[in-house]
């Protein structure tokens, strides 16, 4: 088990470290075509998660297409949103926001999934959107596209969450991580095309790290979920905050204000005691791990 936890940290990690490289590049290079060379990237991973008796058209094909169309949209729109609200925003008020997706996978669930909540976890929900009430402060700072962006990465990242749940086990992993990709790429590649501009070394270097990192992420998760169970593995996903903390300080000059870490203390709190409720009622995290 303690292997698995490892490698869940590195993971994360790993993400963290593909997420630093978009914020260098500083915007230079649309958030469409970022999304888009970063899928391409993580379809070098497709040979680490395929099963035995997986086929490539694995990748295209599921046996509840309209989970599989769900995830695809869900998982373009996080990515570019995720892209923006890096390239604009400090990374840990980025991380903070977007670590709302288990308060509105909980909210989801009970619309969509007529999941029953009990009072802890609404609880959790309200503390978490005080968290950000304190991270945003609206009247009191200019809010931008940025804000809205991770707020959207973590929405629409719920709502893949979601439709994995519906699918349960009938899907192959391979099926669900296709779409996790394709679509990006199939998004990210149409939407690029007015506006491509052709990168310079230094950021074709700052590319190559952000889809490579995100594909190591990927096969990592991927093995510490075989060796660990998944309510194990997810919270090191919040992890990240401390390198967004370390990186958004030491290279990118990123300051955090009291204000902004009460928030940040407040989501992280709220998502974390979500994410350990979750798995005590509803066990979906053992059946399906992929984030």
């Amino acid at each position: 088990m303690r292997q698995g936890v490892i490698l869940g940290f590195a993971c994360y990690a790993a993400y963290a470290i593909s997420d630093a490289c978009v914020k260098s590049l500083r915007g230079a290079i649309p958030a469409y075509e970022v999304v888009f060379v970063g899928a391409l990237l993580c379809l070098g991973a497709v040979p680490f998660i395929r099963a035995p008796g997986d086929r490539l058209r694995d990748l295209f094909v599921a046996r509840r297409p309209g989970v599989w169309w769900i995830r695809a949209i869900t998982g373009a729109v996080c990515n570019i949103s995720a892209v923006i609200a890096f390239t604009l925003l400090p990374m840990a008020e980025t991380f903070a926001l977007i670590f709302l997706m288990p308060i509105f996978v909980t909210l989801l669930s009970v619309l969509f999934l007529r999941e029953h909540v009990g009072w802890r976890r609404w609880t959790a929900v309200v503390v978490g959107f005080i968290g950000v009430l304190v991270v945003l402060r609206p009247g009191f700072r200019q809010l931008g596209i940025g804000h809205f962006a991770a707020i959207t990465c973590g929405l629409s990242g719920a709502v893949s969450m979601v439709a994995m749940r519906l699918a349960g086990q009938h899907e192959k992993r391979i099926s669900l991580y296709g779409a996790g990709v394709v679509g990006p790429l199939l998004v990210g590649g149409i939407f690029m095309l007015p506006h491509m501009v052709w990168p310079d070394p230094s950021a074709w270097m700052k590319l190559l790290g952000y889809g490579l990192m995100q594909g190591i992420a990927g096969v990592l998760l991927m093995l510490a979920t075989l060796l660990t169970p998944a309510n194990r593995i997810a919270p090191t996903q919040y992890s990240q905050m401390l390198w967004a903390i370390g990186f958004g300080y030491w290279l990118f000059g990123d300051r955090l204000d009291w204000p902004m870490l009460v928030g940040i203390v407040l989501i992280l709190g709220a998502g974390l005691f979500t994410l350990v409720r979750e798995e005590q009622v509803t066990r979906w995290w053992r059946r399906q791990p992929l984030p």
